[in-house]
């Protein structure tokens, strides 16, 4: 995609993450997705770098950058592993950004300014077991602090939560116990009473991210918002979320078409290399187009949040295609290198195991299907 939309600024951040993504991120991937390791000293390596906080305000932390220029940092650290780049992702985008966004100033100046210098890790706390794309159905619940408003005490459990046995700093929602089932946002420190990981996920693909349960029992909390604002501000860092999701999904698709290119100008049959079959230059050819097109729908909702303006559908369609084009292409770049695609000598059986979450997490297809539907048709929409 053409670059002559990108200030300066976008130029060197994106440079600074490709460089740290080639020779920090990928040479360890591999051994991380082999054995289920969180590379926690690479999230302190990007914090000296201002990657941990890249969009965040400077007077909190923060590089003070814009969404755009998260988002390229995004879609190069995913490029080289995707547990790194979803790590960052939910960290950034649904931890400490709500936090600047909805908290009190004593919350952004206590919480935010650690989160942005990679000293400490944030995470998002929304699904439950029985509570998925239907958050409202959640059963956590808030007792209220009989002696301070701000506070109240968890009993639940959550699931999946992207980061959860690293995390310093937890941003949950439950039911607020006296207000009609309204939603509550809140916030949780790891290492409270009654607060526990009580299981470490095992996935399909993105080995090198902790996906964890959480259980609450009687679990001091601060309120983050307004009394029965949860709903709202997990509806809208969703909206900013999915944003983050697709761009990590433009790296991992990218990553496959790096690997599928370079093995058919160097594979030969037949006496000629494989790139000058067309069944593999138009693979590879429109493998590029789409690649190119999520990347335009990403930098497109990016620009639009950043500049404060509605996103949410511009968000929903960013992840809806992106998503499917890593799903699809990183399916079809194991189809260019044959047998060996699917063994672990190459990358791209990783890509396509890490490739398919982003069609589930923060918000499945069908629910930005969904949300787009809505706003074209409005009542209409089944």
């Amino acid at each position: 995609m053409s670059d002559h939309d990108l200030t300066d600024d976008e130029r060197e951040i994106r440079a600074l993450a490709r460089r740290f993504a080639d020779e920090v991120v990928a040479p360890g991937a591999v051994v991380w997705d082999r054995e289920h390791a969180f590379p926690r000293e690479v999230f302190a390596q990007l914090g000296e770098l201002g990657l941990m906080g890249v969009c965040l305000p400077e007077e909190l932390g923060g590089a003070g950058a814009g969404y755009a220029a998260y988002a390229l940092a995004l879609e190069e650290l995913s490029r080289a592993d995707a547990g790194v780049g979803v790590t960052l992702a939910v960290h950034v985008g649904a931890g400490a950004l709500p936090i600047v966004a909805h908290g009190t100033d004593e919350q952004r100046e206590r919480l935010v300014p650690p989160l942005a210098r990679g000293e400490e890790l944030a995470a998002f706390a929304l699904t439950e077991a029985g509570s998925g794309s239907d958050a409202s159905a959640m059963r956590t619940r808030a007792t209220p602090d009989p002696d301070d408003d701000a506070r109240a005490h968890l009993d639940g459990t959550k699931q999946w939560i992207t980061n959860g046995s690293y995390a310093q700093t937890f941003n949950v929602f439950a039911r607020d116990g006296d207000r009609d089932g309204a939603i509550g946002g809140y916030v949780v420190r790891a290492g409270a009473p009654g607060f526990a990981v009580t299981r470490e996920e095992e996935k399909l693909g993105q080995h090198s991210s902790s996906t964890a349960d959480l259980l609450f029992e009687g679990t001091p909390a601060e309120r983050l918002g307004p009394p029965g604002g949860g709903m709202r501000i997990a509806l809208s860092t969703l909206d900013g979320g999915r944003i983050g999701i697709a761009a990590q999904a433009v790296g991992i698709a990218q990553a496959a078409l790096d690997v599928a290119a370079a093995y058919a100008r160097e594979r030969n049959a037949f006496g000629r290399p494989i790139a000058g079959f067309q069944a593999i230059s138009h693979k590879l050819a429109e493998m590029q187009t789409e690649i190119e097109a999520a990347r335009a729908l990403v930098r497109r909702a990016a620009r639009r949040k950043e500049a404060g303006l509605p996103h949410t559908v511009e968000g929903a369609q960013a992840k809806l295609f992106a998503s499917r084009v890593a799903r699809h292409w990183t399916g079809e770049a194991i189809q260019v290198l044959g047998g060996y695609g699917y063994t672990k000598e190459f990358p791209v059986e990783r890509y396509y195991r890490d490739a398919k979450v982003t069609e589930i997490y923060e918000g499945t297809s069908e629910i930005q299907r969904l949300v787009i539907a809505r706003a074209l048709l409005g009542a209409d929409a089944g």
